[in-house]
């Protein structure tokens, strides 16, 4: 067997087939055959003289051999990306690139407003945002697609680190002349005799409001529901006593601009969410990356101490 074949494009196509369970979606997203990706993964197999994949109903999942090989290309990958982060180093943060995997609330404006910020300083700094689902989160940053994950916590993940637990609680959102809006702090019991614009069923922020009001023994209409929390929001702003909930680093800049109001809720479950920075455990991060990880730090436990 020639090792050369362990560093070359096809470990990089064995990968993306595990990542995506397909040789066609590992094609779109290497933008190349379909036909490319099966020679390669053959070529591996031949080499390897071993099958690297079982056909399963959910697609092509790595065998035993194949966990091997996908965990070996895990690691070359991101010791190269670390090495390359120390040599970016030495030029003092002037070139680099920041992966980063979050949930929705928090891409929209508090991550690309720091990231903006972060380049202000390093111009040369690359950022990649993936908006996913809080679930995926933890797998992009274990399978090397994200350097940092920006979460809320959920349960305990194996092989992730979280660098930061920072509490995170809902807020009741709603118009600067709602009826509510003067109030220090208010209860569900309260909300729910105003209309709702909530996020679906299955969503962490609805799940807290749900278990909270079943406890007390809530009733709450809805008249307006999405899964895009933003247009919650907007709702919630253009008045008719509408009122959503959010966090408060997902709205901070309507906050600043008078264009909402945000109230703290009395009820527990409430102020039971917690935000989460994540990395991948015992990874030595590239320095860009770890300099973004302490900035983020620094904002989300800034805004608590300021509010």
């Amino acid at each position: 067997m020639s090792y050369r074949i362990l560093q070359e494009t096809a470990v990089r196509y064995f990968l993306e087939v595990v990542r995506t369970g397909s040789v066609k979606d590992a094609a779109v997203k290497l933008n190349v055959a379909p036909s490319a990706v099966s020679r390669q993964v053959a070529r591996l197999e031949g080499e390897l003289n071993t099958l690297l994949f079982d056909r399963r109903a959910r697609g092509l999942v790595p065998n035993a051999a194949g966990e091997l090989l996908a965990a070996y290309a895990k690691r070359t990958q991101q010791d190269i990306e670390r090495v390359t982060g120390e040599i970016q180093a030495l030029r003092g943060l002037r070139a680099g690139r920041v992966r980063v995997a979050s949930v929705a609330g928090l891409a929209h404006e508090f991550l690309p407003s720091l990231a903006a910020g972060f380049r202000g300083a390093h111009e040369g700094i690359r950022f990649d945002l993936d908006v996913c689902p809080q679930g995926d989160i933890a797998r992009r940053i274990r399978d090397g697609e994200a350097d940092i994950g920006v979460t809320l916590a959920g349960l305990p993940e194996p092989n992730i680190e979280v660098e930061l637990r920072h509490p995170a609680p809902v807020l009741a959102i709603m118009a600067p002349d709602h009826p509510l809006a003067g109030q220090r702090q208010i209860s569900l019991s309260q909300v729910t005799a105003y209309p709702l614009a909530l996020a679906p069923a299955d969503s962490s922020l609805r799940q807290l409001l749900d278990t909270s009001c079943s406890r007390q023994g809530l009733r709450y209409q809805t008249v307006f529901s999405s899964n895009y929390l933003d247009s919650l929001v907007s709702f919630a702003a253009a008045g008719a006593g509408v009122i959503t909930f959010y966090g408060e680093l997902s709205v901070r800049s309507r906050l600043l601009a008078g264009t909402i109001a945000a109230i703290p809720l009395r009820d527990r479950e409430m102020n039971e969410r917690y935000i989460e920075i994540q990395t991948l455990a015992k990874r030595n991060l590239p320095e860009a990356a770890r300099a973004f990880v302490e900035q983020l730090t620094h904002a989300i436990t800034s805004v608590s101490r300021r509010a």
